[in-house]
């Protein structure tokens, strides 16, 4: 083959693309996320299709877990135990608190195996992997939305105006699902190395339902405790002022903790920003692990 003077002198093209390992702050990348939006737009709507595709009651099924949890909790908490939900109703106030633990918790889940649920699609094409676990946030949101129709007919069945604090619901459900997201970050990017995670967050998930005020208020937790323990409680436990402040925003009565709320938004903001770092250190062994 031989060259010539002006191939010597054709300036090379320029990549349209290059992959190189993440490091530092430069690792989160938040610009090529948003590149990609349309793909990431397209999971989520796939991720909703799928959960209501070839099932009998469609979205029926988002209104019977949160209000058959709700019916149980109530049972057992309020009925037998005799613990007080103020002026609401006990299915009301604990179907209010099942609404947003299912949030959590379904957000949680969906984004911890996003991963491993898409190992086909992470081995074959180059995608900024943070995209999987952020599409599921969507799904979650339409579940919560679907709820909130039947807290609309709670609501009215029982004579329960909504309030000015309803207002404040999106900023408390933000913290909720950051919280969620940031330890789905987390764990999604083990469960590439170390499957024991997608057994052992399920039995997490259920010991978190009875640990958090679903059937009950934080304040009773507080009331019923030593001031030292119930700091660690809503320390270590940071969806207890969550879900408590988000019934507060729903229903517009009881008692918040609003010390207790700061210091879980602070948690929040801090487990999404240390599950995306985490998530991102991680993410460059995927294809090759998974």
């Amino acid at each position: 083959m031989n060259l010539t003077s002006s191939d010597l002198t054709t300036p090379i093209a320029k990549p349209h693309l290059s992959i190189r390992p993440p490091s530092g702050w430069q690792a989160l990348d938040l610009r090529e996320v948003w590149q990609f939006r349309d793909l990431l737009l397209s999971l989520a709507a796939r991720d909703v299709k799928l959960r209501y595709r070839q099932t009998a009651l469609g979205a029926l099924w988002v209104l019977l877990q949160p209000l058959l949890g709700a019916g149980i909790l109530s049972f057992v908490f309020n009925r037998l135990a005799s613990l007080p939900t103020g002026s609401v109703p006990p299915i009301l106030f604990s179907y209010v608190g099942m609404l947003s633990f299912t949030l959590f918790s379904s957000t949680l889940s969906k984004a911890s195996s996003s991963l491993v649920g898409n190992s086909q699609l992470i081995s074959k094409v180059y995608f900024p992997r943070l995209i999987l676990p952020l599409s599921t946030v969507l799904s979650s949101l339409v579940d919560f939305g679907v709820g909130l129709l039947m807290l609309v007919v709670l609501m009215a069945i029982y004579r329960i105006p909504p309030t000015l604090a309803l207002l404040s619901l999106p900023f408390w459900l933000g913290l909720i699902i950051l919280l969620s997201l940031g330890f789905g970050l987390f764990f999604s990017a083990v469960m590439v190395t170390y499957r024991d995670v997608q057994y052992v967050l399920p039995v997490l998930i259920s010991f978190l339902t009875f640990a958090s005020p679903i059937a009950y208020t934080a304040t009773f937790v507080a009331s019923k405790t030593p001031v030292g323990l119930h700091t660690f409680y809503f320390l270590l436990n940071p969806l207890a002022s969550l879900i408590d402040v988000a019934r507060w925003a729903m229903l517009g009565s009881g008692q918040v903790l609003w010390n207790y709320v700061g210091w879980a938004s602070l948690i929040s903001i801090a487990a999404f920003v240390g599950g995306l770092l985490s998530f991102r250190q991680m993410e460059q062994r995927f294809a090759d692990v998974i």
